[in-house]
């Protein structure tokens, strides 16, 4: 990188700080008077011409102080390891460039050619239930398999299980913060962000030292679904933040996918709202491609496609009748074996003997509290 580069990084990191200027201003002073440079050199009768600038904003443009900031912050974020990438960088994604608000600046922590991949966002409850973590991480996993950049924001439950999913794939994943880079958040997901930032990439608009205060997140939110073709909603509530990624998804022009989930769960209330309201429904990665761009959602049969890279199912083991019986009795939802064996009108000792039987097989997970369910889902079963 050469002084030019620092200089100009310098600047917009200086514009960034000043109070009083979010990025619609920033990129307004910098649209009028041609660079972030002339931008924080213009005096104050020309300050005073630019519509909308209110007077204390005006006041701080070009102070010593901010220039400061950006000094320390950038010297911070080179000692991190960490790249910036300003609004008028080649390397600043174009897929984001088209959103209403894009930040003027990026803070990003590992590989910045990540966040110019084809992507899509997998988000849902942060209590998520474990069906919905397994589904996360399946859509995930098989995202990343056909070269899909997986974007999520590094909470707690689907968010995670996502970028999780996604690293066992062999995938990539870009985890977008509420807060800097500097901070984890949760302190919990620390071996998940270094996962992260080793073969993906950690971003945020947000300085070094940035607290992740709850009001941060919904502006999150825009750059998660900004980076993305599409949103993909695992599990929420009525209220969830992610029903805020999704509604800024159909605003952004993106596609949205919605899962399904149990209409007596309070955390499957908000992705109902959603297929209510048009999002489309999806059972499995198929019908997510159905809505790409051809170019990225090739035949299976073309070897050139990222499918080619996605390996082929298991076979399930052949089933004798009374297996077959109890397999049938169960779903994705846990039941205890006291309704199996209604279900089935077989003997305790018969259910349980093909329960295990069907566990050791890897089609059943058995829960606590005698409690099963089907596992990854409702598997073929030979007739």
């Amino acid at each position: 990188m050469t002084v030019t580069d620092d200089r100009r990084i310098i600047e917009w990191l200086t514009l960034s700080l000043t109070p009083g200027l979010g990025s619609a201003a920033c990129r307004q002073l910098v649209g009028h008077f041609g660079s972030p440079g002339r931008a924080l050199a213009a005096s104050r009768d020309e300050l005073d011409q630019i519509a909308g600038l209110r007077r204390p904003a005006r006041q701080a443009v070009g102070q010593h102080e901010w220039r400061q900031a950006a000094q320390t912050t950038w010297e911070k974020t080179q000692a991190a390891g960490q790249s910036l990438i300003c609004w008028d960088d080649p390397a600043y994604p174009a897929q984001l460039r088209t959103i209403h608000d894009p930040p003027v600046l990026l803070y990003v922590k590992g590989n910045t050619a990540a966040l110019s991949q084809p992507a899509l966002a997998v988000v849902g409850a942060r209590a998520a239930t474990t069906y919905g973590r397994q589904m996360a991480e399946r859509f995930a996993g098989d995202l990343a398999r056909r070269g899909f950049t997986v974007v999520s924001g590094m909470a707690l439950g689907i968010d995670s299980a996502a970028h999780a999913g996604a690293l066992a794939a062999g995938g990539q994943t870009l985890a977008v913060l509420g807060c800097g880079l500097d901070i984890v958040y949760p302190a919990s997901n620390r071996r998940l962000y270094d996962r992260i930032a080793a073969t993906g990439a950690l971003v945020s608009e947000y300085p070094p030292g940035t607290p992740p205060d709850g009001f941060r997140f919904p502006a999150r939110n825009r750059i998660i679904s900004g980076l993305s073709l599409g949103v993909i909603v695992i599990e929420a509530a009525r209220h969830s933040g992610s029903l805020i990624t999704a509604h800024l998804a159909l605003d952004q022009g993106r596609e949205v996918f919605a899962m399904p989930g149990r209409i007596d769960s309070g955390k499957s209330e908000g992705s109902h709202r959603l297929l209510q309201e048009g999002a489309k429904l999806i059972h499995s990665v198929a019908d997510i491609l159905e809505e790409l761009p051809q170019t990225l959602a090739r035949p299976a049969g073309d070897k050139s496609a990222p499918d080619a890279a996605v390996p082929p199912e298991p076979a399930t083991p052949l089933l004798e009748p009374e297996a077959r019986t109890v397999l049938a009795a169960l779903d994705a939802y846990p039941q205890s074996i006291d309704a199996i064996i209604v279900a089935t009108a077989m003997p305790a000792a018969v259910v349980a003997e093909k329960l295990l039987l069907l566990e050791l097989n890897g089609l059943v997970e058995a829960l606590p509290g005698s409690q099963y369910r089907l596992k990854n889902g409702p598997p073929a079963v030979d007739p």
